[in-house]
């Protein structure tokens, strides 16, 4: 069985996906995984070991279409459900299914504030467009592989008293309504039994070294 796993961005969506490479890959026999997302994010599901072949886009669909239509789908996955994917599957021609992105309801929690949404976590309404093929999560969580060039000694940046255990935390987000607030960060670190790591990069330095000021 050769199948088609379809998330064009972003970090954590992409991860997020991870489970359900894993679990087809160990619950199906005889399985090849493919996987497409936009370049970029290529990093970060390039060195996943339960991925046979790995196809990224630039700027155009047209670039990967001919050579996926090759593979001959036994399924498409479709993890991203908007209109470039759905222009993806229309070209393929193959059997495929759909992640229920509850776009109405979060509309309605939005505009009415009324909550809709299913008390499911998404990881397990993403397996939900496995079920066809009796895939089940494992409630291993999820995969993140970073390669050999990669790895660090993390004793070489932390203080001693991090050795013990430690919380990490993202201080920033792709966009500002992702962004955990200045205030909030700084209440997450008081309430921690645990040193914090602050992760971020360069757009994130500032509110890092002034929540470091407020908190040392």
């Amino acid at each position: 069985m050769k199948i088609l796993f379809i998330r064009f961005s972003s970090i954590g969506d992409i991860v997020l996906t991870s489970p359900l490479l894993r679990c087809t890959k160990e619950q199906l026999t005889d399985v090849e995984i493919h996987y497409v997302t936009k370049k970029k994010f290529a990093g970060v599901i390039e060195h996943n070991p339960y991925i046979t072949k790995l196809f990224t886009i630039d700027n155009s669909l047209t670039e990967i279409t001919k050579e996926l239509k090759k593979e001959n789908y036994d399924w498409v996955i479709d993890l991203h459900h908007n209109v470039r994917s759905l222009r993806l599957k229309s070209a393929l021609h193959r059997p495929s299914k759909s992640f229920n992105k509850l776009n109405f309801e979060k509309w309605v929690l939005v505009q009415f504030k009324k909550n809709r949404l299913p008390n499911v976590h998404i990881v397990d309404r993403y397996f939900e467009t496995l079920s066809h093929l009796g895939v089940k999560s494992d409630n291993k969580g999820l995969d993140y592989f970073i390669p050999e060039k990669d790895k660090v000694s993390i004793n070489e940046f932390l203080p001693t008293n991090f050795k013990n255990g430690y919380h990490s935390l993202v201080a920033g987000g792709s966009y500002f309504t992702k962004q955990i607030p200045k205030e909030k960060i700084i209440e997450i670190i008081n309430a921690s039994n645990k040193p914090i790591v602050l992760l971020g990069g360069p757009d994130e330095k500032e509110i890092g070294d002034s929540i470091t000021k407020s908190i040392p």
